[in-house]
């Protein structure tokens, strides 16, 4: 009896120590994570600096992909998150933090939008200049 319980104990506790080892990742992942957040920094950094990319939007919708690659990055090699984990936990959390995470891009980009396009005929002086005209 003992020893078939000191079995299962060494099982159990084998099974944690490969949990734990799993979880935490190694110098090579953390260097390959490294790296790509480098190159998924310098890349959008050449883009703007360069202006390779004349139309605003189209740039915007290009730097957000980018945003959005190294967030996947950062979770994958640096918080190690995966379908596996936390018994699912972790990919309801992540699911929870882009549907956030998108909203609040929304909404801030669709405030930006009507913000630009409400303020901008006020601010031309054509359009100060007819009002004032009687």
């Amino acid at each position: 009896m003992s020893g078939h319980h000191t079995h299962d104990d060494h099982g159990h506790g084998h099974d944690s120590a490969h949990h734990d080892q799993h979880d935490h990742g190694s110098l090579k992942s953390y260097t390959i994570g490294f790296i790509l957040s480098v190159i998924l920094t310098a890349i959008p950094f050449w883009l703007v600096m360069n202006k390779t990319i004349t139309s605003s939007g189209t740039m915007g919708l290009v730097l957000l992909g980018f945003a959005a690659v190294q967030v996947v990055v950062h979770m994958v090699y640096f918080l190690h998150m995966n379908s596996k984990s936390e018994g699912g936990w972790n990919m309801m959390a992540l699911i929870f933090t882009i549907m956030v995470v998108v909203i609040a891009m929304a909404g801030s980009l669709w405030v930006m939008y009507h913000m630009n396009h409400n303020m901008m005929p006020s601010m031309m002086p054509d359009a100060t200049h007819m009002q004032s005209a009687p």
